[in-house]
């Protein structure tokens, strides 16, 4: 399966694959071979081991395939059972996960995201669902050092040349949503993005949490919330945990991944190559030693080649810098991140493209990530010298 695409590969990534550990620049470029695993890491979720390269005796697994859609994308799960309890189990998840989605995209009009975002208060009241996704966008800002931030929905649609309030327009309120416009009535439309003083956008929010999981988001009035990634990656970790009795499944939330793998069994995850469709980077060997228990892992991609567009000459993109809120400068096309969680690698892939490579890899090695693969604007593949270990000879 490919991470970045979600489709099963065999594919092998290119000779020459070359570790972080080497690079030096004048610019004063780190060395990462000091990277630790996620199961040294002083902080940070981790994986219940941290892979070693994998035994030539582990057993691939060849899994059941499900397919579906959620969040504006496809929605995969590769279960390792018996095929008509798998396929059973499968279409449970699935319509669990299409009431989570339901709750979370701001691709439907009945959202309670949309309803969020359009709502004129201040301070509004949450359901569960969706007060638990703004709660792993908060972890995801802090794993990413600040560079990852679900507030920036207006920055991206200013990016695309879209005004903010010619995406609502016709925004209905479903059926289980607290607040003050009734089903079926038209909401109101958000005001102007705040910004700080200098212009940039004002990121500043909090939640209260409520009873039963609600929360009172309080934040800005205007302020609007987009949890793309965030929430593809929350959802996948979710989906994962209810399929404990599968020892080793994935879960595909349109690229990114939440892997559980048994004792002695191993994953093949291909990483998309943007320039080539169809061919892979690398191929990553997820591992479970044979004489320990399942281990579990997030694999999550990120980058600037598929949401992107040209303005006046200049090419933009839709991953928007915090710092400046314009989508960010940076030397890195895509980062693949291997991290305990799945939400943790899609806000560390996130953030290693933003912070580009310099920095990046110095983010990455702060959050002990498990293992990563970079492609560079020059063309060149790098990993962590963590990741060698997971790479296909």
């Amino acid at each position: 399966m490919t991470a970045g695409a979600g489709t099963m590969s065999g594919a092998r990534g290119p000779a020459g694959f070359r570790s972080a550990a080497g690079l030096r620049s004048a610019a004063g470029l780190r060395s990462a071979a000091g990277l630790r695993s996620a199961a040294t890491a002083a902080h940070g979720p981790a994986a219940s081991s941290a892979p070693a390269r994998p035994d030539r005796g582990s057993s691939p697994i060849v899994p059941i395939t499900v397919q579906g859609t959620a969040m504006g994308g496809r929605f995969v799960l590769h279960l390792d059972g018996e095929e008509a309890s798998a396929r059973r189990d499968a279409q449970r998840i699935l319509k669990r996960v299409h009431r989570w989605s339901d709750r979370l995209t701001r691709h439907a009009s009945w959202s309670e995201l949309i309803a969020l975002n359009a709502d004129p208060h201040s301070s509004v009241e949450v359901g569960p669902t969706l007060a638990g996704a703004l709660r792993a966008g908060r972890r995801a800002g802090e794993a990413g050092e600040g560079l990852v931030d679900v507030t920036l929905l207006d920055a991206r649609l200013a990016a695309e040349g879209l005004p903010a309030e010619d995406r609502w327009t016709d925004g209905r309120r479903g059926p289980n949503l607290r607040g003050d416009v009734g089903v079926g009535a038209s909401m109101p439309q958000a005001t102007q993005a705040p910004t700080a003083p200098d212009g940039r956008p004002c990121t500043s929010w909090s939640m209260v949490d409520g009873r039963r999981g609600t929360a009172t988001v309080k934040r800005p009035v205007g302020m609007r919330f987009d949890l793309g990634g965030v929430g593809k990656g929350w959802i996948a970790d979710r989906a994962l945990n209810l399929l404990a009795r599968y020892p080793s499944a994935v879960v595909d939330a349109d690229g990114d991944l939440a892997i559980r793998c048994a004792a002695g069994r191993q994953w093949s995850i291909a990483v998309d190559d943007p320039r080539h469709p169809g061919t892979a980077l690398a191929i990553l060997r997820l591992a479970a030693p044979a004489a320990g228990r399942a281990s579990r892992w997030g694999v999550a991609t990120s980058g600037i080649s598929i949401h992107r567009w040209s303005e006046d000459g200049a090419l933009r993109h839709h991953l928007i810098d915090p710092r400046t809120g314009a989508p960010a400068v940076t030397d890195l096309v895509q980062a693949t991140v291997v991290a305990g969680s799945t939400l943790r690698a899609e806000a560390l892939a996130k953030a290693a493209v933003i912070a580009g490579l310099h920095d990046g890899f110095a983010l990455l090695e702060r959050a002990g990530a498990i293992g990563a693969v970079v492609l560079t604007d020059r063309g060149e593949t790098l990993a962590l010298p963590s990741t060698l270990s997971l790479l296909d000879d």
